[in-house]
């Protein structure tokens, strides 16, 4: 099993109406790993911001989960003990540029596409919304790995315009 290297980054970025307080936890490109920012924010306002910052690029949201409210709904009948999410959505989205030169460096990046960015808020940190993706492992010949650098670049590049960063 890989090491994992966890680097925390800070920034506050004031708005006209509102101060965010932002913290990153960027891991290496592992399939595994997860890249995540935490904003100080109402939840509805970085999920819209979230599906903006996909649209306005051009792209499709081609499905959304209501993750947070399927688990509420199905806690009992699994035995859930604890809450989990106030609110926690994830959406879908593909950009055929991006995947056809990962799919032609690497028949197997099939595997990566769709991409998929979540937010959520969970229910002990009320106000702390946290929106990013788990990043593309960058495998295969040098085109493949530039091919799959390149979406984690689009994916980390839409969760930060998402955390107003």
């Amino acid at each position: 099993m890989a090491t994992l290297r966890t680097r925390l980054v800070a920034a506050t970025a004031i708005g006209v109406a509102s101060a965010f307080t932002t913290t990153a936890t960027i891991t290496t490109a592992n399939a595994s790993d997860v890249t995540e920012y935490v904003v100080t924010a109402d939840f509805d306002d970085v999920r819209q911001d979230l599906s903006d910052a996909v649209i306005n690029r051009g792209y499709k949201i081609d499905y959304e989960a209501y993750i947070g409210e399927m688990l509420a709904r199905t806690s009992q009948d699994v035995g859930g003990k604890k809450e989990i999410y106030k609110k926690a959505e994830l959406v879908q989205f593909c950009s055929a540029v991006l995947s056809r030169k990962a799919m032609e460096a690497g028949p197997a990046n099939i595997a990566f596409c769709p991409y998929v960015l979540f937010v959520y808020e969970r229910s002990d940190e009320e106000g702390k919304i946290r929106v990013g993706f788990r990043r593309l492992d960058e495998q295969g010949s040098d085109a493949s790995k530039q091919a799959l650098a390149a979406v984690n670049a689009l994916l980390d590049e839409i969760v930060l315009e998402a955390a107003d960063q």
